[in-house]
Parts: C-alpha cells; sequence; structure tokens
C-alpha cells in the first residue's frame, strides 16, 4: 500500500491519473451513444483518418495532436456529408477515409525532413506521457462533452434510438448528429495520448459491453460506463508501470479481463438460478 501511494508523488502519475479519469468520463458518454447507434465503425473510421492530420503536423512543424484534431472533425463531417448528401453507402464513405487518412498520415511521415518521427506513442498511447498541456485540452473538452449530455439528454435519446420518430415531430436531427459526431472526432482526438489510434475504439465499447451486462438503461450505461472505463484504465495504468509495457495495451487489456470476469460470472449464477428454481407441480 505504501509503495502504491508513493507512485503518485510522480508528477506523470498525478497526470496519467488525470487523464485516465477524463478519458473514462468522455469515453463513457460519447460510447454509449456511439454503441446505441450502431457506428461503432465510424468511430473507427474517425480514429485512423485522423492519423492523417498526425503526419501533417509533423511535415508542418505543428502540433499533431493539433492536426488530428482538425483532420478528426472534418471526416467525421465528410463521414455525414458522403452518407447524406452524396448519396455514397455509408461503409464505403468509413473505408475510403480511414484509407485516405492513414494514406496521407504515412505520406507526409516520409516527406517530413530529418529522422523519421517516433509514432508509437500515438499509434498505441501512452498515458504517462501526458502533460500538463495535454490536461487542459482534455478538461476542456470533458467540460463540453459533460454539458451538452446533461443539456440535450432527451434529445440524445430520440435521436439514439428512434431518429424516424425524432424527425416527424420536427427535432432539429440532423443538426444534432452533426453535433455528436463532431464531440466523437474530438473524443477520439483527445483520448489518443491514452490508448492510441489502434486502441481507442476499444476504450469507446468495452465499457459499454460491460455496463450492459448489468442494465439497459440508456442513462444507467452511461455511468456506468465511466465507472469501468476508470476501474480499467487504472488497473492497466498500474500494470503498465509494475510489469514496464505500454500503457495503452495494458489498459485495455484490463477491460477485456474485466469483461470477462464479469460475464462469465453474470452467466455462471444465470445457470444457477436456473438450476434452482423449483419444478412446477
Amino acid at each position: 500500500m505504501d509503495s502504491l501511494a508513493s507512485i503518485f508523488q510522480f508528477g506523470f502519475f498525478q497526470n496519467a491519473f488525470w487523464a485516465a479519469l477524463m478519458a473514462s468520463i468522455t469515453c463513457g458518454l460519447v460510447g454509449t451513444y456511439i454503441v446505441s447507434r450502431r457506428i461503432v465503425f465510424i468511430s473507427g473510421g474517425i480514429t485512423h483518418a485522423s492519423f492523417g492530420g498526425i503526419g501533417l503536423g509533423y511535415f508542418l512543424g505543428i502540433n499533431p495532436i493539433l492536426g488530428a484534431l482538425i483532420f478528426g472533425v472534418l471526416s467525421a463531417l465528410g463521414i455525414e456529408f458522403f452518407t447524406r448528401k452524396a448519396d455514397v453507402r455509408e461503409d464505403s464513405a468509413i473505408a475510403m477515409l480511414w484509407a485516405f487518412g492513414m494514406a496521407i498520415g504515412i505520406i507526409f511521415v516520409y516527406l517530413t525532413p530529418g529522422y523519421a518521427p517516433n509514432l508509437m506513442s500515438y499509434l498505441f498511447g501512452n498515458i504517462l506521457t501526458v502533460s500538463a498541456g495535454n490536461l487542459l485540452f482534455m478538461g476542456l473538452i470533458t467540460l463540453a462533452v459533460i454539458a451538452f449530455f446533461i443539456t440535450f439528454f432527451r434529445m440524445i435519446l430520440f435521436v439514439s434510438f428512434d431518429e424516424e420518430f425524432a424527425l416527424t415531430n420536427n427535432a432539429p436531427v440532423r443538426l444534432f448528429n452533426l453535433v455528436l459526431i463532431s464531440l466523437v472526432a474530438l473524443t477520439i482526438v483527445m483520448n489518443i495520448r491514452v490508448v492510441g489510434i489502434i486502441l481507442v475504439m476499444s476504450l469507446l465499447t468495452i465499457p459499454q459491453a460491460i455496463s450492459n451486462i448489468f442494465t439497459r438503461n440508456f442513462g444507467t450505461m452511461m455511468i456506468l460506463s465511466v465507472i469501468f472505463a476508470f476501474i480499467g484504465s487504472m488497473a492497466g495504468l498500474l500494470f503498465s508501470y509494475s510489469f514496464n509495457i505500454p500503457s495503452g495495451a495494458s489498459i485495455i487489456f484490463a477491460l477485456v479481463i474485466l469483461f470477462g470476469i464479469l460475464k462469465l460470472g453474470s452467466v455462471g449464477l444465470e445457470r444457477l438460478g436456473k438450476n434452482m428454481r423449483l419444478p412446477r407441480v
């Protein structure tokens, strides 16, 4: 216990703690919307398309996260445009922007003068390298996500489960879709430092899968997703620190193990309950 407490004396570990908390909040809220709308593949497309912004950022000598932010939002809006206005199949639009973003990123990294930058922290994440500036950016996005979901909770519920009904009631569904998909992009970009481009989609879906074991209620699932995301993030963070292994992969590993334990436990209890029922006479 003393050794665990001593870890928090380090500034980088304190930053990692706050980053894990904010990542859990944003991914818990936004991820519940993604899973409910069944648009996990869209989030994957946005995630990989943002790599183009990272490559462009390195080439221009600006913050790669800023480049990823621009590419992420533009790709999210691009998916909405192609599927709604240009009559392109959604899966085709996602695949094109997914591949295009990755291709642009690789090209600009190759064209960057000097040594090729180390992209491992962006691809797989390293929460232990989160800086005070990263925390400020994450804090602003977290506050925006919380404020939006609290203010427009009922509208988000409508859009998530019955978009056609919302349209018949003259609700601004198109505008809300654009805002929500932009929030998805912002959430993805802000968590690149935590788990990386390759694994961020898991942080948006695994906590929701765990929560779904216990509830089907949208609001309750959001709260539980935040809790389970934080538990998994801290467990992965401590596991990473203890064994000196990549933090992003450790966080996802911890979440999958948590899901497996709870799922097997729930199945076992369900079977036990069925076996204990008295036969009808």
